[in-house]
């Protein structure tokens, strides 16, 4: 599988480690231990998420960066998640690969997938929401590709079809 490298603004990453981790979920128990501590309310907002390159998956409060969720580690995935309850049984709600950080694209899906059948959450059949990450070549400004326009907002000028990825495993 594909690995994202952390490739945001660097003070971000500063101070990251094992202690910045987010939580391991690698099994139903672990969700259930995870989810027992929390407040109802808060469970149905949105999670930061990584799938770490073991294909665990990691959970932070939503206004966790993902490469401190990340421990400033590669990932094979990051985004957000929100859970629900159905029937009595933990599913997700939504999904997306939305991390400017790490600006995974839609291929990651098969490694977020298995992350959250091993925690035994029901879940899509694919992101909910997908987003497309593009660093123009001519300002570098990141920008978010919207309805297949691939043009800098920031400078108008063109984005790459093609992702650029620094410091992951693929190109």
């Amino acid at each position: 599988m594909q690995s994202y490298g952390y490739a945001g603004p660097p003070e971000l990453a500063e101070g990251t480690g094992p202690a910045t981790m987010g939580t391991p979920v690698a099994s139903p128990a672990d969700f259930d231990g995870w989810a027992a501590g929390r407040d109802p309310g808060d469970l149905a907002e949105p999670w930061t998420y990584v799938v770490d390159l073991t294909g665990t998956l990691r959970l932070a409060a939503r206004r966790s960066e993902h490469v401190a969720c990340a421990g400033g580690l590669p990932v094979l995935a990051a985004g957000e998640v929100r859970f629900e309850r159905d029937g009595g049984r933990w599913t997700v709600a939504e999904v997306t690969n939305q991390s400017t950080g790490y600006r995974p694209g839609p291929e990651c899906w098969p490694a977020v997938a298995a992350a959250l059948d091993r925690a035994g959450l029901a879940r899509p059949g694919a992101f909910t929401h997908v987003f497309v990450f593009r660093e123009c070549p001519g300002c570098a400004e990141l920008n978010v590709v919207k309805d297949d326009f691939y043009y800098c907002a920031h400078c108008d000028g063109p984005l790459p079809r093609d992702p650029v990825r620094p410091g992951g495993s693929g190109r």
